[in-house]
């Protein structure tokens, strides 16, 4: 069987921090793929291939983890013992921070999604700010109002760049959480992905994104993809990784603000400003008005970090069709992200992207 097109795959995760458990219900799928956390902070996943069994048992499971990440796991097991010996990392500071959520017409996943935000464990006041993109329908308004806790604005243009930009400018926080509707988050989350802004040069945080179900061929074609995940291996990127680099910049490396933390002031620099409202979902260029705030960070010169342990669930898309537009959307926002710091910030390097990498 192409591993590439057998479907489902189970999802599971399991904490090796505590006594593994057996996964079981998986009589349906042909592989389990096993996300593997040391408590709250992910390790890694592996595949493993169970061909219609129910179970897969201890044994198995501990072969499969140790077979693939056992050096990883004794030199973690190492750097946990010296760390005991070094001070206490320093802490942000208790502050406020926003979490914008745009939703359109989903207020199932918008539901899910809220659950998981008022349910977060962390020293920082939340300020929890729902942005209708489909206000006249009425959905989210009704979901919102069994969250007592949450705001909810409205945006009658459509597309997610005029939706977030409507959340900056009515977020209260020193630190602007983007998320998305059809994300479920770990109650760990908030204090993981923002605690690298005790660094003063860090601007921006990414987040991992974990598939929340691998159920169709859609999701596992778009996860074969790529997904929106970037790894667990944490990274950094800054001004001078931007000014070396010879090629187009990549920002589409650096994560997804399905799960991305920002500094609010960010957004008043005039070297940064708000998201471009040319690019994005629900506009004719698709996507990439992430990746081109993220050139914008490291052009004025600010320091973004990838931090896999502040991960998030998030639920692909089902069927086919929409699987393909999605794709259509990346390739023109990619194609738009280019074009735009070609003719926007005359940076030239896109040249290289747009005619000798990309395919025609």
């Amino acid at each position: 069987m192409n591993p590439s097109t057998a479907w489902p795959i189970a999802v599971r995760r399991t904490d090796i921090s505590k006594p593994l458990r057996p996964l079981e219900g998986l009589a349906k799928y042909s592989r389990v793929r096993v996300f593997i956390s040391s408590g709250e902070d992910l390790v890694g996943s592996v595949d493993i291939w169970n061909r219609g069994a129910d179970l897969i048992a201890v044994p198995r499971l501990i072969d499969a983890i140790a077979k693939r990440y056992s050096p990883l796991l004794h030199e973690r097991q190492l750097l946990a013992q010296l760390s005991l010996h070094e001070p206490p990392p320093r802490l942000l500071p208790p502050t406020t921070v926003s979490v914008i959520i745009p939703t359109c017409g989903r207020p199932d996943d918008l539901r899910r999604c809220l659950a998981s935000m008022v349910a977060q464990q962390t020293r920082h006041q939340l300020d929890i700010l729902v942005v209708d993109n489909s206000p006249s329908s009425g959905a989210a308004q009704a979901v919102v109002r069994d969250f007592p806790r949450v705001r909810i604005v409205s945006e009658s243009r459509p597309g997610l760049s005029f939706a977030r930009n409507t959340g900056i400018r009515h977020a209260l926080g020193e630190i602007i959480v983007a998320t998305d509707d059809d994300v479920t988050a770990p109650e760990t989350w908030i204090e993981k992905l923002i605690a690298p802004f005790v660094r003063p040069e860090v601007a921006a945080v990414n987040g991992h994104v974990l598939p929340a179900e691998l159920e169709t061929e859609a999701q596992c074609r778009f996860e074969a993809y790529g997904g929106l995940g970037k790894g667990f291996t944490a990274f950094e990127a800054d001004g001078a990784w931007f000014r070396t680099r010879r090629d187009a910049v990549p920002t589409w490396s650096l994560g997804a603000t399905a799960n991305a933390a920002f500094r609010a002031s960010i957004f008043a620099d005039r070297a940064v400003g708000l998201i471009d409202e040319a690019l994005g979902a629900g506009t004719p260029t698709g996507c990439s008005e992430d990746t081109y705030l993220f050139y914008k960070l490291l052009k004025a010169g600010h320091t973004i970090v990838y931090e896999p342990s502040a991960w998030v669930w998030h639920r692909h898309r089902a069927t086919m069709g929409s699987l393909r537009r999605q794709i259509y959307a990346y390739s023109k926002g990619h194609v738009a992200y280019h074009l735009t710091t070609l003719m926007q910030d005359g940076d030239q390097r896109a040249l290289l992207r747009l005619f000798l990498s990309l395919p025609f």
